[in-house]
């Protein structure tokens, strides 16, 4: 078992406080957004086996099969297929989707052969895989996930009263679903950036007037002034998860985080195409071939089982448990059939000699046997195997 040591990213809409006061740290005043458990070579976790510093991803690099396991290196390759992280926001991120395998695999293909920088700003695909993900609130945590059913957005955009939204509002009652939506989200991101902005504009001073379930719609204008993706945010379902709740995401589901700290469990991919909220590269035409326009609630996902409570999802590259160990409990055993990274964010429970603190994180290769103790909560990550 190792102690890792994780790289914090600081972007701009993260929380100042969040994941300083999960750690026990001060503040430094800017934005901590997220901190990174995993092998990703943009961020590499990093570990000290008596020989200094490590990035995990050289760890693994080196012997695949002894830090992975043969099972999960024949599935998944030579490369830890999971990412893990601490999410903290502090301000609305980028509405986006993410594509999936087939499409991360085409786009990745095309813009190789097309000499696209992979640092490039308008860079789509920066990789060849994947990227569901799942959200496990530890705070209340607000967010954008799905279409609403099309008549439910055209009643909501209606009811702000601007009359250039009455279009937008007509379409989405036409027929068959799918293409109501398309035109009206193609329709948003296409028009004209100045009379959107006025638009945008009008409907945020409505929308707080209005309040009740326009309330998290009118708090993003205050982030995103002028941003189409104010207005197409409207035509998402809002959702809040209470601490210990979780919500799956697909591909081709657009989404939004909004506020909050949880813990994220994501395919080890960087594919994200935006649709607004961000000053980022927005490609419509790209974006437009990857978004499912079905309409459907966001799936709250609760914990389960004894001891180990796992959030089912139907993804092979990583699984999401925790363990809530109470004051007097018997120890509980970590399975060793995979590797695993475990996070603590309750308490100071013990993982066999270590005694771990909110914030602390571990990397327990494939085969390494381990013991939980004491008191506090921890969660596991790790793939299906």
């Amino acid at each position: 078992m190792d102690r890792l040591t994780n790289t914090i990213r600081p972007y701009a809409w993260g929380s100042t406080t969040a994941i300083p006061s999960l750690l026990g740290v001060e503040p430094t005043g800017e934005p901590q957004a997220e901190m990174w458990m995993g092998a990703h070579p943009a961020a590499p976790s990093r570990l000290d086996r008596g020989h200094g510093e490590t990035a995990l991803s050289d760890v693994i690099a080196a012997d695949p099969e002894g830090e992975l396991g043969a099972p999960t290196v024949a599935r998944f390759g030579p490369r830890l297929p999971f990412l893990l992280k601490l999410l903290a926001a502090g301000a609305p991120l980028s509405l986006q989707v993410h594509p999936d395998r087939a499409q991360a695999e085409a786009g990745f293909e095309d813009e190789e052969r097309r000499g696209v920088p992979i640092d490039a700003a308008h860079r789509n695909y920066r990789d060849p895989h994947h990227k569901p993900e799942m959200l496990c609130a530890l705070t209340p945590f607000d967010g954008l996930c799905g279409f609403r059913p099309p008549e439910q957005a055209a009643d909501l955009i209606e009811g702000l009263g601007i009359g250039s939204l009455k279009p937008y509002a007509d379409l989405l009652r036409a027929h068959p679903v799918d293409a109501a939506l398309r035109e009206v989200l193609t329709a948003i991101l296409t028009a004209d950036r100045e009379e959107m902005a006025h638009t945008v504009t009008e409907a945020a001073a409505a929308a707080d007037r209005l309040g009740g379930p326009y309330t998290p719609y009118a708090s993003l204008v205050h982030d995103y002034p002028g941003d189409p993706g104010v207005i197409a945010a409207m035509l998402l379902n809002h959702f809040r998860l209470q601490p210990g709740e979780a919500v799956f995401l697909g591909a081709g589901v657009p989404h939004a985080y909004m506020k909050g700290l949880g813990v994220e469990l994501l395919a080890n991919s960087d594919n994200v195409l935006r649709a607004g909220l961000t000053p980022k590269h927005v490609d419509v035409p790209e974006l437009l071939k990857i978004v499912k326009f079905e309409p459907g609630d966001p799936h709250v996902l609760r914990p389960e089982g004894d001891g180990e409570e796992v959030y089912e999802t139907p993804i092979e590259e990583f699984r999401l448990s925790r363990f809530v160990l109470a004051p007097g409990a018997a120890a509980r055993t970590i399975p060793a059939d995979a590797p695993q990274i475990l996070l603590c964010t309750a308490g100071s429970p013990h993982l066999g000699e270590l005694t771990l603190v909110p914030g602390d994180s571990v990397w327990v290769k494939a085969g390494e046997k381990a013991e939980l103790s004491g008191t506090g909560t921890v969660f596991r990550a790790t793939v299906l195997v």
